[in-house]
């Protein structure tokens, strides 16, 4: 990996999310798959939701894509749910 490319977060996927992904059309991986990468690079790229808590959103409006996630401390990525918008 060059100096200039960010270390991607590793990505893993609640059991809600997996079943998610499971009934996902070939074009809907592919948009969630380009907004996985965007936040892989850059964790802290989805707006942190209220009450304290770790979860964060991501909403990407041109693909529709909106992501659940949090960060684990070792800097895995935990999806815990995708929407359409």
């Amino acid at each position: 990996m060059s100096p200039e490319t960010p270390r991607r977060a590793d990505v893993a996927f609640s059991d809600l999310a997996a079943l998610q992904l499971e009934k996902l059309t070939a074009a809907q991986t592919h948009r969630l798959d380009r907004a996985l990468v965007a936040i892989s690079v850059r964790p802290d790229i989805g707006h942190p939701l209220g009450g304290g808590g770790r979860l964060r959103d991501y909403r990407d409006d041109i693909d529709g894509v909106r992501i659940i996630y949090h960060v684990t401390v070792r800097q895995t990525i935990v999806v815990i749910g995708y929407v359409e918008v």
